[in-house]
């Protein structure tokens, strides 16, 4: 009898555990993709995501048209439109491969407990982290708060397999099944914000492996180093297609454990990157509160000071400061933000400019096209002191010299501010302090064609230290 396979944040056809289940049933495989953004609350997906899920179901379903089964699309309550399925096709088996969010977590459990009080054989199965987060717990029983420990703990007992290739035919139904178009959806937004992301990425199947095959020839030997330099391609940029399942990170595991790289700093520290986001969904996982609300609970009442002007001037890449600028304006371009740079945009919202690092988190959430709820609240928390493993809040990153650090010559400021592209590097990453002369050779006039700092360095850092030793002493 027919078996349904329930895609979600799994879209490819290797290395997909529900798929290689279906297909070892030995009838028939209809592979559906439910659009149903009700059910995931405030983290349905965002502005930059649904352009990438748009290409990337356009791409599935082509492969398994070329496979000989076709993707039904279907939108709606998920329950609903698996029981209208079951009905129309007679499947007697539905596989899935698992999500980690809170809230899909309760879905699922319910879908699961009603389908099988119906008869229906139910599976699912860990098809997008190296291991569940549930298995992974420290001496004491308890979940892990520092990422070093866990990830040791991980390496010491994970046992890799080899990721499965993908099925050249899959038997498809032996009835047209409904569906409807992926354009119906409606994932593309009707102001074309979007134009420079097709000239970035390539969201398919294809674009994952391109990508990976172009890392392991080069950036990965560099990693450690290359990573933390923005004007350069030094990172892998295989987080959008990690988030959308296209490629699975045993594949990405396996892939660079095959360079000749593997075993140095570099090559190991890229493995802990993936180890990272391993991290962030054990801790959405045992803290399943995270996404809103700090996981210290002192900070629940830190003297945040929201201001919409403040916010928004960060948001449009206008806080004065140019390192945090062209990466908010990279961000707007591209859908995407250099690592490096998404530390210090994130340190200067939260600290200098005091406002809720749910507020970046959200922004975030709407712009990036690798916006996943684990690693965006990681990252987050980190960077407001107030999540696992986090960076104390009194270390304050001081823009300046980050870009002095990181961009020494100014050309990431330069490419994605080109208001200060005539600055000397001297000055480009503090312009307010550069001679009248040097402003005015490089035709900026602080104020009027570029900001001034949103706030002293000094003063920025002083307060968010003073709300800091508030919130320890109460």
């Amino acid at each position: 009898m027919p078996t349904l396979v329930w895609f979600r944040q799994d879209l490819r056809l290797a290395d997909n555990p529900a798929l290689q289940a279906a297909i070892s049933a030995g009838d028939s495989v209809i592979p559906v993709y439910i659009h149903d953004i009700k059910s995931e609350g405030e983290w349905g997906p965002g502005g930059a995501t649904q352009w990438w899920l748009h290409h990337a179901l356009i791409d599935l379903a082509e492969q398994f048209n070329k496979a000989g089964s076709p993707l039904i699309i279907r939108q709606g309550d998920s329950l609903k439109e698996l029981e209208k399925l079951i009905k129309e096709t007679g499947a007697t088996s539905v596989v899935w491969n698992r999500r980690y969010e809170p809230l899909i977590v309760k879905r699922d459990t319910e879908i699961k407990t009603q389908l099988r009080n119906k008869g229906l054989k139910v599976d699912s199965f860990n098809g997008s982290l190296l291991h569940e987060p549930q298995k992974i717990k420290n001496l004491s029983g308890n979940p892990f708060q520092v990422f070093t420990p866990f990830w040791k703990n991980c390496l010491a007992n994970l046992q890799f397999g080899t990721p499965a290739k993908a099925p050249k035919k899959i038997q498809g139904p032996t009835q047209p099944v409904s569906t409807v178009s992926i354009d119906s959806l409606k994932l593309l937004p009707k102001i074309k914000w979007d134009q420079q992301f097709s000239k970035e990425w390539n969201p398919t199947r294809a674009g994952a492996e391109s990508r990976l095959a172009e890392f392991k020839k080069a950036p990965v030997k560099d990693y450690n180093e290359a990573r933390d330099i923005p004007n350069i391609d030094g990172t892998s940029r295989l987080s959008p297609y990690l988030h959308f399942g296209q490629i699975s990170p045993l594949e990405i595991y396996t892939a660079i454990k095959e360079t000749p790289f593997a075993e140095t700093k570099s090559g190991q520290r890229y493995i802990a990157e993936i180890g990272w986001r391993e991290f962030g969904y054990h801790l959405l996982h045992h803290f399943n509160h995270t996404p809103e609300k700090a996981l210290r609970k002192e900070f629940d009442d830190f003297p945040w000071q929201p201001d919409p002007k403040l916010l928004r001037a960060w948001q449009k890449g206008k806080t004065g400061f140019p390192i945090v600028d062209a990466g908010m304006r990279q961000l707007w371009l591209t859908g995407w933000q250099h690592n490096r740079v998404r530390m210090i945009a994130a340190s200067v919202l939260v600290k200098h400019l005091l406002q809720p690092w749910q507020a970046g988190a959200k922004w975030f959430w709407d712009t990036l096209v690798d916006a996943d709820l684990a690693s965006n609240t990681l990252g987050w928390q980190w960077a407001g002191g107030c999540g696992a493993d986090a960076a104390p809040y009194f270390r304050v990153f001081n823009p300046v010299l980050q870009g002095e650090k990181f961009d020494p010559q100014g050309e990431y400021v330069r490419k994605y501010v080109p208001e200060l592209a005539k600055m000397p590097a001297e000055w480009i990453h503090k312009p307010w302090e550069a001679p009248a002369e040097v402003l005015k050779a490089a035709g900026v006039t602080l104020g009027v064609n570029y900001p001034k700092p949103a706030i002293g360095l000094i003063e920025g850092r002083d307060r968010a230290l003073e709300a800091f030793k508030n919130l320890r002493n109460k």
